[in-house]
């Protein structure tokens, strides 16, 4: 098998068809094997129903897995690169945002080129308001001042690689899992190329600003530990601010000798510290929870069935 296709899927039961329609034109003539590897993350509508239907058709090499709850994309890919056994593995959305004639694309630059590993699609015009495009290049900037690892702005998970790079992310075996960061991370041989995401071909998009904010949280969190030494900044700098007040009032009652009015001033100090310690305390915590999380040893994902062609 040279081509494995993995499709998350979460409530994509309009789109599902649509999708499996336009993989089968999209490889027409195209001169070699490839398999779908369609993975139902928990979905709550028909979705597992019409991936059923799908594979019993098998028009094309299927498989589906299917988990037993939501786990999130991330796990979703984490498990169609498992059960997929091409020599060329490419991660696609099942909305028709990503069309499959790009992947095919892809497959013909790694052909041609050997040294090549990943090929990664970037958007080169995005469709979206202008606050979350000012709040996802702000994340961008700041997570690579932040990581050790540079991350390709606009740059999704929409891209295909060698077996050898899917080897080496299944090996990571972390539970709190940002792809991005992760491709980035092993390295490799990458080249970018532009897409233009089309509009959805069924249904509604999954992602909302609450659920990127706390994907975004997870990218920094996963891949720096420079938020930790924030909070030793801080405390640094209120410390020093506090010594220098203290000179302050002790000097005004030794030079002036008048009443210290201190109600308001301690007022505003408690609070400010007060806060600045719970910040600090709350990024310690962000680790120590996902250090947590990491201990318990749990399966990334859990399958409820899975359906191959094998």
């Amino acid at each position: 098998m040279k081509l494995s296709l993995v499709v998350p899927c979460f409530n994509e039961e309009e789109s599902i068809p649509l999708f499996y329609q336009a993989v089968q034109e999209a490889f027409v003539g195209c001169g070699y094997d490839y398999e779908i590897v369609f993975v139902d993350d928990g979905s709550k509508d028909r979705t597992l129903s019409v991936l059923r239907q799908i594979y019993t058709a098998q028009k094309c090499p299927v498989k589906v897995v299917s988990f037993s709850r939501n786990f999130g994309k991330e796990a979703a890919l984490f498990a169609g690169m498992k059960h997929a056994c091409g020599d060329y593995i490419s991660l696609i959305d099942a909305d028709l945002q990503q069309h499959p004639s790009i992947v095919r694309n892809m497959v013909q630059i790694l052909d041609e080129d050997t040294t090549c590993d990943i090929v990664a699609a970037y958007q080169d015009r995005r469709n979206e308001g202008k606050v979350l495009s000012f709040f996802k290049k702000a994340f961008y900037s700041l997570i690579n001042k932040l990581s050790d690892v540079t991350l390709k702005s606009d740059a999704s998970d929409f891209r295909t690689f060698r077996r050898k790079v899917a080897e080496s992310i299944i090996s990571l075996n972390e539970y709190h899992r940002f792809s991005k960061g992760i491709f980035a991370w092993v390295g490799f041989n990458t080249q970018f190329i532009p897409y233009t995401a089309a509009k959805r071909a069924a249904g509604k998009t999954k992602w909302h600003f609450g659920k990127l904010f706390n994907y975004a949280v997870d990218g920094i969190i996963g891949y720096s530990i420079k938020p930790l030494r924030v909070a030793t900044f801080l405390s640094g700098i209120t410390a020093c601010a506090a010594l220098i007040y203290l000179i302050m009032v002790v000097l005004e009652k030794l030079i002036t000798g008048i009443d210290i009015p201190g109600y308001a001033t301690i007022i505003v100090l408690i609070l400010f510290l007060g806060s600045m310690q719970l910040f600090c305390i709350g990024i310690i915590g962000e680790y120590v929870g996902r250090t947590f999380e990491q201990s318990k040893q749990r399966p990334i994902y859990l399958e409820k069935e899975y359906l191959t062609y094998e």
